[in-house]
C-alpha cells in the first residue's frame, strides 16, 4: 500500500498482499496511537512478515530465537521518522484464533502495541503487564478504532 500522508504524519504498510481493508484498518489504528499523544509530523511504518522473517529479527535484534508478534523500533521524534513496526502476521493470526477476535482486529491491536512502542510506552512482561498503563491505553485505542469503523 503506498504512503498514506495526512496532517504532517506519514503512515507506510508494507502488507505482502494483505486485502486494502486491513491495511486500512492498520493505518488508523496507527493513526489512533499517535493522535494520542499528539504528533502531528513524523512518519511511522508497518510491515507484516511471516513466521520466518519475524524469527530472524527477533534471533537478530532482542535475541530470542522464535517467531512473535510485534517488534518496534524507535528511530527519532516528532518531525522525523518516529519509527518501524513489525507485525508477525502469522503469529497474529494464531493469537486471533486464541482470543476470539478476528485476525483484521488482532493486527489492529498490535500495529497499536507497536505504535505506543515506538513513541516510548512500555510494559511490564509477565501477567501484570495485561493491567499496565500502556494495555490499558491499547485497549481503549483499538475499542475507539472499533468503534468507529
Amino acid at each position: 500500500m503506498p504512503d498514506q500522508h495526512r496532517d504532517g504524519v506519514v503512515v507506510t504498510v508494507n502488507d505482502e498482499g494483505a486485502p486494502d481493508a486491513v491495511s486500512a484498518f492498520i493505518e488508523r489504528g496507527v493513526r489512533a496511537a499517535l493522535g494520542h499523544e499528539g504528533v502531528a509530523d513524523g512518519e511511522v511504518s508497518v510491515t507484516l512478515l511471516d513466521d520466518a522473517r519475524i524469527r530472524e529479527m527477533n534471533a537478530s535484534y532482542l535475541e530470542r530465537d522464535r517467531p512473535t508478534d510485534v517488534i518496534a523500533f524507535s528511530l527519532g521524534g516528532p518531525g522525523d521518522v518516529l519509527g518501524d513496526v513489525y507485525i508477525g502476521h502469522e503469529q497474529a493470526a494464531r493469537q486471533a484464533a486464541e482470543y476470539g477476535e478476528t485476525l483484521a482486529t488482532e493486527l489492529l491491536r498490535l500495529a497499536i502495541h507497536g505504535t505506543l512502542h515506538v513513541l516510548g510506552h512500555d510494559h511490564p512482561e509477565g501477567s501484570e503487564r495485561l493491567e499496565s498503563p500502556m494495555f490499558v491505553l491499547q485497549e481503549r485505542l483499538v475499542a475507539e478504532v472499533l468503534s468507529a469503523d
